[in-house]
């Protein structure tokens, strides 16, 4: 009986037990909730505060004024910026500009309800800020675009409360000051898209080199998919990050039902097509070019840290279009032709020869690896592009284009030059002889004018670099800079006038103050305009029937092609009355090219490409010159002699390092020229007389002392 009575009363003990505990714990739960009710109310409460606080900011007074950081840019002088101190792109663009499918993929990415909200999205910010907490730190952001705009314009990256408050802040005022058309559009032109890209118009040109207006759907698509993270993004960073990132954004555009299911799914499968140029000249269109700017600005008397960060706008006499092309030509046309390696380069410089207008300029193929100028530093043999020099000394002193010249094996002293192949065609009018590039007629010619009067024609056509007083200088056999040798020619461009190549038109103050602006060019009148005009009417025929073929750009055009001995140097320099350009190929280590790499295949290829760009805006202009009459002639092929010889090199020694081209061209119109360039000199003026002309034979000459007549 005692031990039942303890059980009992331990089961009511058990019992007590439970309702007290039952008790606690319901006491527990509405303390709880008590302390959700007050907790949530202090975030309503604090919500609605901020609600309150930030509907009340004033608008940010003249914020449609605002611009990026003042830095110094230089410009083409058709308005492009060729570069920044900033090292990025950037490129305004008006909203209408931009595709409805950017603005919408933007808008599915980044914020879906930006044209419902006043800059900040609460319930976003409140699921965020629990998300922080509980991570103990900034862990998802929910930034609306306004919100980005804030922090790109006047906020720094650090993840912190205090910035997000901040942006917040600035966010509501912005959408007091502007509407939403114009914050999307600021926000799209100041973006950062990685690659050194700000706004989706500098991205366009990076990546894809078009303008923004001009992409396809996947590419704006990832465009659009670059804000979250720019470099892990960026498709040359890591282009399978960047497609799925692209598909990331379609899939978005086409749950919201921007796209269609077919729209996707072919935007989907398209295959990234980037910029095939060099990463850097996406940030810098002519990096030699502006080095060269940089020289003339502290010649000026500017200090380079002031040019860096004085905000100047620096106009230039760049021809941007022509200078993309020149860009794009070198990369192309050297992979095309098998030059590649970084030993294989190549230069160009253009300029106007009305007014000294530097218009193009290449100093290399890639500046990233090498920032060595070839325009002003290289000193490189022009090979048989230096004749014209020489058939100019001869025009000065007398000698006609008509005029017959041997061309024939000689001998002078112990030079014995050769033409190439050893084909020799018996006598032939002077001009025939520039045509063909024949090397002996051009032995013939310096020893009948003499060296003197040759490095005396050099030197006033602005070739400053040491010239040997020998006769080898008549094939090219000293270096010349190829600033200096394009220079030259624009003479025969002009009507005998030298014109100092010039880059800066003016240099302005962020104030827009003209601080600096170009004087007249220099000018001097060195050559006649009969030698001019002679000079231009036989250097047609060089690119009409003669070994420049592959650089006939269908308009009136004249110029000469140059390759050295065993084809380490290649030249080809032309103009038309508004521009001159100058192409040198060769190797940095001076090295043999492919056999085939002559003045007129890649160098000429490359003008050519270069020239139908730079001369648009003059149509086909003709030259302003007296007529002259080059009288037709027929060779007659029973005079051809091609001698065996042992040495069978194409040249006499080693040092003559200059060849006669062959007229090369690309290899669908190469054994077409060389046909007509074996079978006929005849100028193609056929409607002039036939009958035979007075013959003239060049015959030698002492050596004149004096500078000849006409060069002042």
């Amino acid at each position: 009986m005692v031990k039942k009575r303890k059980k009992t009363l331990s089961d009511k003990e058990i019992a007590r037990r439970n309702i007290k505990k039952k008790k606690i714990d319901n006491d527990f739960t509405s303390n709880m909730k008590f302390v959700f009710i007050v907790f949530a109310a202090f975030i309503l409460a604090g919500f609605a505060s901020l609600q309150m606080y930030l509907t009340a900011q004033p608008p940010i007074k003249n914020l449609e004024e605002f611009k990026p950081n003042i830095v110094t840019k230089f410009y083409s002088s058709d308005g492009e910026i060729i570069k920044t101190f900033t090292a990025y792109t950037f490129s305004k663009v008006e909203l209408s500009d931009v595709p409805e499918e950017l603005k919408e993929a933007i808008i599915a990415t980044e914020d879906k309800n930006f044209y419902k909200h006043s800059g900040y999205d609460i319930f976003g910010l409140a699921r965020s800020m629990v998300q922080n907490v509980l991570a103990g730190r900034v862990v998802q952001g929910a930034s609306t675009i306004t919100q980005q705009l804030a922090r790109i314009l006047f906020l720094s990256n650090e993840k912190t409360f205090t910035r997000k408050i901040k942006e917040l802040v600035i966010a509501a005022r912005i959408e007091k000051t502007i509407s939403k058309d114009q914050i999307l559009e600021m926000y799209l032109n100041n973006v950062y898209l990685g690659s050194g890209a700000y706004g989706v118009e500098g991205a366009a040109k990076i990546y894809f080199n078009k303008h923004i207006k001009d992409c396809t759907l996947p590419e704006l698509a990832l465009i659009a998919g670059l804000p979250q993270a720019p470099s892990v993004y960026s498709p040359y960073n890591n282009l399978d990050l960047a497609i799925k990132r692209r598909n990331q954004v379609l899939n978005r555009m086409y749950k919201m039902r921007y796209i269609t299911r077919s729209e996707y799914q072919e935007a989907k499968k398209a295959k990234v097509v980037l910029n095939d140029m060099p990463q850097f000249y996406t940030t810098n269109k002519a990096p030699y070019f502006c080095d060269y700017v940089m020289n003339e600005l502290q010649k000026l008397g500017f200090d380079e840290t002031e040019i860096i960060h004085g905000g100047y706008k620096i106009i230039t006499t760049l021809d941007s279009k022509a200078q993309v092309a020149a860009n794009e030509a070198v990369v192309r046309d050297l992979k095309n032709w098998g030059l590649t390696g970084d030993a294989k380069q190549a230069a160009v410089f253009s300029f106007d020869p009305t007014n000294g207008k530097i218009l193009v300029y290449v100093g290399g193929k890639d500046y990233t690896k090498s920032q060595y100028d070839r325009v002003t530093q290289a000193v490189r043999p022009p090979g048989s592009a230096f004749k014209p020099i020489v058939y100019a000394a001869a025009l000065e002193k007398g000698i006609n284009p008509n005029d017959f010249v041997d061309d024939l094996p000689i001998t002078i002293g112990d030079w014995s030059p050769h033409n190439y192949g050893n084909k020799y065609r018996g006598k032939i009018p002077v001009y025939s002889a520039l045509m063909v590039s024949s090397n002996v007629a051009a032995a013939r010619i310096i020893q009948s004018v003499g060296i003197r009067s040759v490095i005396q024609t050099a030197r006033v056509l602005g070739i400053e670099t040491p010239l040997e007083y020998d006769y080898t200088i008549a094939l090219g056999s000293n270096g010349v800079k190829l600033f200096e040798f394009t220079r030259a020619y624009g003479a025969f461009a002009n009507g005998g006038y030298v014109v100092q190549p010039y880059a800066i038109e003016r240099v302005e103050t962020s104030r827009g103050k003209v601080v600096y602006e170009a004087p007249k060019p220099k000018i001097s009148h060195q050559l006649s305009l009969n030698t001019a005009a002679e000079m231009t009417a036989m250097l047609k025929t060089v690119i009409t029937n003669g070994t420049g073929a592959a650089a006939n750009i269908g308009k009136p055009a004249a110029g000469k092609t140059g390759t050295t001995d065993d084809n380490k140097d290649a030249y080809f320099v032309g103009y038309t009355p508004n521009v001159v350009t100058g192409v040198w190929v060769g190797s940095d280590d001076n090295t043999v090219m492919n056999k085939s790499i002559q003045g007129g295949t890649v160098p000429a290829i490359i003008w050519k490409d270069i020239m139908k760009i730079a001369t648009e805006p003059y149509g086909k202009a003709e030259f302003n010159y007296p007529e002259v009459v080059l009288e037709p002639f027929k060779l007659n092929t029973d005079n051809i002699k091609i001698l065996k010889e042992e040495n069978t090199s194409n040249s006499a020694s080693e040092n003559t390092p200059s060849t006669e081209e062959g007229a090369l061209n690309p290899k669908d119109v190469l054994n077409s020229v060389k046909s007509s360039i074996n079978q006929t000199v005849t100028q193609t003026e056929t409607t002039q007389p036939k009958s035979t002309p007075q013959q003239k034979t060049i015959t030698p000459s002492p050596i004149p002392m004096a500078v000849p007549e006409g060069l002042h």
